[in-house]
Order: structure tokens, then C-alpha cells, then sequence
């Protein structure tokens, strides 16, 4: 503390991790920052609260981080990695130091001063002086003959001016250290001092120890005008075959994990708020693992194996913890005057259709709202929520002993996989549940057969060579091509708009390095495919087609490959034009001895102009166009990777002519791009047999529970309508 009041130390950023930018949503990316915010407030004391945030290592910088920073109050923002084209044109320009506007929305509100470390984040080259470092030390003996002095000023004070031409004040920053350095802080510093003492007696520049704040106020004083940046820094490449945006994508699993952990946490915080609080649980360990979560090279997926595991069974302790408490306080909140307290159990892998506490003959579910609006609104839109049964008979009911629309589903033998369970039972609740309330719902098994409020589901094989079939609700219809078992189009009854829709799951070969441009290969962070066509699944890429149609939803069941299924689920309630893509990916197969990069690909007839855009962190749109970038010519060597995009929440296409708009929602962060008009793909998967030398240190392929590799399954929301209703 004594050295924080003194000014001698200080903090910068602050929040439980230096957040990844690409990966994560603006709800994590906030608590993270509280999290670590709250810690330094309650450790050193209000004086110690920082005025510059720091993100010299993430691979590249939203626009929407930029804009929390700012209504965060920091008065600086400072990175290092950007890419190398837009790096050298400011360079040429002096425009490493801007005004950066992250939100279109908040405007100046959301001015924030941005600036790019000129060496990278480390030592000017030639002074490092820690372990492992082979620059020379200063040697100030003149006596000695490695007297070294006029020399090392000379290269300091050179550097120093190399620097100074590229920015626009009498002050420069100039950084020391890097990854893993100041192990031998007493070297570091020794020398440091050395050199700031005859650099200075030198004359021709000042050096001194300085801290980010006093260079913020240092430039502030210079009253410049600054140019104003008001896109993005995505995507980041360090050369002209180096695009990352695989990352975008890799550890899908984990991606989609962290995902669900945020949803868990803020419902766990709501009823720990509300509650009197209980002994030994509490949310602040999924907190903190949500916050490491949060980092880098974590949500990311850009950890060794091994690294990996160790988030995602941080969060798993975090998230039963916090269950745990959920459980006490919805049993507290549930239970009758007198009754013991509800043994309640969350079903944490209804991913693979698996739950104990339902897969028995009679069994309660609780549902809770945690939104401030009454969840009726939401049924509207037709929220269902399925839980495996064992049978196909059942009655359900609510508190009130009204019955209660359901259907049951057989499931699908490529979903069968670790359960007893046969069906799946799907419960559209009907009426309010109130603002972080509850409501609870009665399942029972029944032996007649023709009288349940479950109802049952029709299920029937479409032959390949067909004529085409349809599937519809009240608001959208869906028609599949007879012959290749793939969506043909969509028409929004509601809204008159229709459109041809193709969707096929596809695969990057993934570089292995040795082509002629580069040896560069796809790795955890770097996209590079081997080509600038994908392959399809199949020949032809033709489905095999299960149809199942109930009162309450209605599924086209697709199986491309034995590692690639699909369930496409339209449900019946609802005035909403969406339907469902519910996909099931892998292990990936790489006994060929090539690296896959798995796409969802939509092929539509909308004239999209080479435009598509996709959200920022889960919150405002940016606008991107093929083969461009806003503030400098694009040098297009990599046409695949360099036109992908970090989607975290959405992605759409609009067609000007007609403002007809197509809109992919997706339940994790993964790569996205429109490389043509009409298209939208999704990076789902990725199995690669290179590392990409940045620093993993090996290849991105998960073994997944079996060791025969990783299976993913994901929902990708699809949406068509007019863009005033989108």
C-alpha cells in the first residue's frame, strides 16, 4: 500500500485476467473486470484504482471492448497486436495513437484514448537484460575492456528516436519486459538504472521510470488532435499468410461450456442476493473461474490440452457450487409451510440427452426465471424445454393441476449414446412465471395411452429420390430437397419473404505448411485452409432423412456421416420465423492424414453485396465487406481466412433491393464469414495434425472422452425475415 501512495506502483487493467476480445461476451468480459476491480479496491485501497486499461496480448481488439473500457472510466487504452498492413500504414502515418469510438450507439460517450506499444509489449531490441536474454550489460568500468557505455547510449538514444518519428508528442513509451521476464529482477534493474543514468548525462533525450498514467497525462498536456477510429482491429495477422481466426472456433466444447457457466452464474447471483445466504456455498468460485475462463489463452482455445481441462473442471467446481446453492434456495422458496426441504438435482448433460433425476417414472421440474420481465413473454416465442424420459406415456400438470402441453419424441439412434432413456419429453408451459420467480411442473407416467397431455410423435424414413417435402408452423415454412435430404428453402409465412436456403456441413483442408507461399499451418490460432474450395461430407453431401411430426414441434433428422448429424426442429407455438439447428459433430476422422476444419455453410438467394455483419461481444453489429478493410487496402493473400470474423452472438446478410435479411444466432463464439453472396458459414469444429508456432507447442485435435477425438453439439438459430423485423 505504502508503494501504491507513493505512485510508485501501479495498476493498469485490473480485472481478474487480461480478457480475450474475440471469444468472449460483454456480460463476462464486465464481471471478470468487477471481479478483479472489487479485489484491488478491497486489497490497496481506492488509490490504487487504475486509469489505463492494458491488452497488449490479446489477438486482436472489438470495438465493444473498447466501448466498456470507456464507460468503465479508464482514460487510456493501450495494445500491441494489430494487423501488419494496418500496422505499417500507421507507421507511415503516425497514427499508432488515435481516439477509438467503440459504440455507434453512446457516440463520444464512448471515446476512449487508444495506443499501440511500439515494441510489441517488450524490451526495445538489444536491452534485455533476464534470463535467457544474450544483449550485452552495461558496463560503466572504463577500466574494463568490455567498457560498453557510449555504445549502449548510442543504441538507446537511436532507438528511442526510431520510435519518436511515428509518434506525434515530445513523449514516447517505451516498454521493458516480456513474457516470463524479470526472473532475475535485480539484473533487470541494475542495468536499467545504469542506462537511465548516462542516457541522461547523455543529454539528447530523458529517460526515466514512468508508469502508463503519467504518459497518458504527458500527452494529454500536448493538446493534439487525434484521429478517430470507430471499427475494429479484427482480424489480426502478423504477415500476409498469417491470419488468426481460428481461434475464433477451437475448443468448440469449451467455448460452448463457458457459455453455459455465464447463464448459471448470473442466476446463481440473483438467488444468492435473495436468499439469507448459506454455510460452505456461495458463488464466488464460479466467479473466479469464470474470470480466469475469461483469459487470453483460455476461452480462447489457444491452451495446451491439458491446460484446457484444468477451465473446464474450475468451472464444473463452480458450477456445482453454485447449483448447490441455487437448490437451497429454491427448495426454501418451494417448500410448504412444514414440509422437509425438496431434494432438488440439476440435469447437467441434457447436451447428450442424459438425466437420472428424470429418467425415472415420476419426477418434478422447477423452472426459474431470471429476467426482469415476466417469462410469458418469452413462451410466446415458443421456449420449450426437453428432459429424457424412459417410456412414451406420461401426464403433465401444473401447480394449479392444469394440464400442461407436451410431446414426446423418440431419440434419434445417433443421440443414444450413454443414456437408458428412449424419448425425450418437450413441456411448453403456458402462462406467467413472474420476474426471478419460479414456477413448478408435474410429470407423471400414465397407462392410457390416448388420453396424455403428452402427446406423441409420428416418425417416418424419407426415401433419397422422393419428391420434396415440407415441414411448417403458422409463421414459417421449411421445404427439403427430395434427392439430397437438405434444406431447399424457407418462406415467412407471417412476413410474404422467401428465399432458396442450401445448408450443408463442409470441411477446410487444413494447411500443413508446406505449400508454395508459406510454410505456415493451421494451428490453434491460425486459420489457413489448403485451398479456396471446401469438401463436402459426402459425395453429393446427401442426408439420410428421419421426419418427426407431433402437435408441439415437428424435426427433420439428418445424417450426413457417422460424425456428422443433424436435427432440424421447427416447433408450433410460436409467432416467431425461426427454426432450430441442432448439430452434432464429430469425432473427426483423421486417419487420411488431413487436418478438417468443419463449416455449417447457408446458401441463399439474397443479393448481399459483399456484405455481412456480425455482432460485437453479444452487443452492437459491425459491418464487414469482402476482401476490405475501412482504414487501409487489403492485400488479399489468404481469401478464406483473412474474410473470417469472431461471431459471438449473430451473424446475418441483407438484400438492399428487397430488405429481405437472413440471420444465423449461435449458442457459443465460432469464425464466421459471407465469402460469397448469398452465403453465411460457421466454423463448428477443428482437428488439426500441425501446431501453428505461436506458442500452443502442439497440435489442436481434442481426444474427447474416448480418446478417438472430440464430439460437439451445438444449436445455430435461423432466422428469415424482413430487415425492419430482424
Amino acid at each position: 500500500k505504502t508503494l501504491v501512495n507513493n505512485k510508485q506502483l501501479e495498476f493498469v487493467n485490473a480485472g481478474w485476467c487480461m480478457n480475450d476480445e474475440a471469444s468472449t461476451d460483454y456480460n463476462s468480459i464486465i464481471d471478470q473486470m468487477s471481479l478483479g476491480l472489487r479485489f484491488v479496491n478491497d486489497t490497496f485501497g481506492p488509490q490504487a484504482r487504475p486509469r489505463v486499461a492494458w491488452h497488449i496480448d490479446p489477438f486482436g481488439h472489438s470495438a465493444e471492448q473498447a466501448a466498456i473500457f470507456a464507460k468503465m472510466g479508464f482514460d487510456g487504452f493501450f495494445f500491441a497486436r494489430l494487423d501488419y498492413d494496418d500496422w505499417n500504414k500507421r507507421l507511415k502515418e503516425n497514427t499508432a495513437e488515435m481516439v477509438w469510438r467503440g459504440s455507434p450507439s453512446l457516440g463520444a460517450e464512448s471515446d476512449l484514448f487508444t495506443g499501440v506499444l511500439y515494441y510489441f509489449y517488450g524490451y526495445p531490441p538489444g536491452f534485455c537484460y533476464d534470463v535467457g536474454c544474450d544483449d550485452p550489460p552495461i558496463q560503466d568500468d572504463p577500466d574494463l575492456f568490455d567498457y560498453n557505455v557510449p555504445d549502449r547510449v548510442n543504441a538507446f538514444v537511436a532507438a528511442a528516436m526510431d520510435q519518436a518519428q511515428h509518434y506525434t508528442t515530445k513523449n514516447i513509451m517505451m516498454t521493458f519486459g516480456m513474457d516470463f521476464n524479470y526472473q532475475n529482477a535485480h539484473e533487470n534493474f541494475k542495468n536499467i538504472d545504469k542506462l537511465i543514468k548516462y542516457v541522461n548525462k547523455d543529454g539528447r533525450v530523458h529517460a526515466f521510470y514512468s508508469t502508463p498514467s503519467r504518459y497518458i497525462d504527458a500527452v494529454h498536456a500536448a493538446n493534439k488532435t487525434w484521429t478517430l477510429k470507430s471499427d475494429d482491429f479484427f482480424p489480426y495477422a502478423d504477415g500476409p499468410y498469417h491470419y488468426w481466426t481460428g481461434y475464433f472456433t477451437s475448443r468448440p466444447a469449451l467455448k460452448g461450456y463457458t457459455r453455459v457457466c455465464n447463464n448459471i452464474l448470473q442466476a446463481c447471483k440473483q438467488l444468492e442476493a435473495i436468499s439469507n445466504g448459506y454455510p460452505n456455498v456461495s458463488s464466488i468460485s464460479l466467479q473466479m473461474s469464470m474470470g480466469i475462463d475469461q483469459h487470453h489463452d483460455a476461452v480462447s482455445g489457444t491452451s495446451k490440452q491439458h491446460v484446457a481441462y484444468d477451465y473446464a473442471k474450475r468451472l464444473h467446481i463452480g458450477q456445482v457450487e453454485c447449483e448447490e446453492l441455487m437448490g437451497y434456495v429454491l427448495s426454501d422458496l418451494a417448500a410448504k409451510d412444514g414440509s422437509p426441504p425438496l431434494d432438488l438435482q440439476f440435469c447437467e448433460y441434457l447436451n447428450i440427452s442424459f438425466c437420472p433425476s428424470s429418467e425415472t417414472d415420476t419426477f418434478n421440474v422447477i423452472i426459474y426465471n431470471p429476467l426482469a420481465v415476466d417469462y410469458g413473454k418469452l413462451f410466446e416465442i415458443g421456449r420449450v424445454f426437453s428432459f429424457p424420459v424412459i417410456g412414451n406415456s406420461f401426464d403433465v400438470y401444473d401447480g394449479q393441476g392444469n394440464p400442461v402441453e407436451a410431446q414426446v419424441v423418440p431419440i434419434a439412434q445417433t443421440q443414444q449414446v450413454v443414456t437408458d432413456a428412449n424419448y425425450l419429453i418437450y413441456i411448453q408451459p403456458k402462462g406467467d412465471i413472474p420476474p426471478i420467480g419460479f414456477k413448478t411442473y408435474f410429470i407423471r407416467p400414465t397407462s392410457n395411452v390416448r388420453h396424455t397431455s403428452a402427446r406423441p410423435t409420428k416418425v417416418y424414413q424419407h426415401r433419397n429420390g422422393d419428391k420434396d417435402f415440407s415441414i411448417a408452423n403458422a409463421v414459417l415454412s421449411l421445404t427439403f430437397d427430395g434427392i439430397t435430404g437438405r434444406l431447399k428453402s424457407m418462406t415467412n409465412i407471417a412476413s410474404d419473404v422467401t428465399a432458396s436456403v442450401d445448408q450443408q456441413f463442409m470441411w477446410w483442408n487444413a494447411s500443413d505448411g508446406n505449400n508454395v507461399n508459406s510454410s505456415q499451418a493451421s494451428g490453434a490460432y491460425i486459420f489457413r485452409p489448403n485451398g479456396t474450395a471446401p469438401f463436402p461430407i459426402n459425395p453429393g453431401n446427401i442426408a439420410t432423412v428421419t421426419i418427426a411430426i407431433g402437435d408441439l414441434l415437428q424435426e427433420v433428422r439428418q445424417v450426413f456421416s457417422p460424425w456428422v448429424t443433424q436435427t432440424i426442429r421447427l416447433y408450433s407455438n410460436t409467432p416467431w420465423p425461426y427454426v432450430t439447428f441442432e448439430y452434432t459433430i464429430g469425432p473427426i476422422p483423421k486417419s487420411d492424414g488431413l487436418g478438417k476444419e468443419v463449416i455449417s455453410r447457408f446458401t441463399t438467394d439474397l443479393a448481399s453485396n459483399q456484405t455481412f455483419y456480425t455482432d460485437a461481444n453479444g452487443r452492437e453489429m459491425q459491418t464487414r465487406i469482402r476482401n476490405y478493410r475501412p482504414t487501409w487496402t487489403l492485400n488479399v493473400t489468404e481469401p478464406v481466412a483473412g474474410n473470417y470474423y469472431p461471431v459471438n452472438s449473430r451473424i446475418y446478410i441483407q438484400e438492399p433491393s428487397s430488405s429481405r435479411q437472413f440471420t444465423v444466432l449461435t449458442d457459443r463464439t465460432q469464425g464466421g464469414s459471407s465469402l460469397n453472396d448469398g452465403q453465411v458459414e460457421l466454423m463448428v469444429h477443428r482437428c488439426l495434425l500441425y501446431d501453428d508456432a505461436r506458442g500452443v507447442g502442439e497440435p489442436l485435435c481434442e481426444p474427447g472422452d474416448t480418446g478417438q477425438g472430440l464430439v460437439v453439439r451445438g444449436t445455430h438459430v435461423v432466422i428469415l425475415d424482413s430487415a425492419a423485423n430482424s
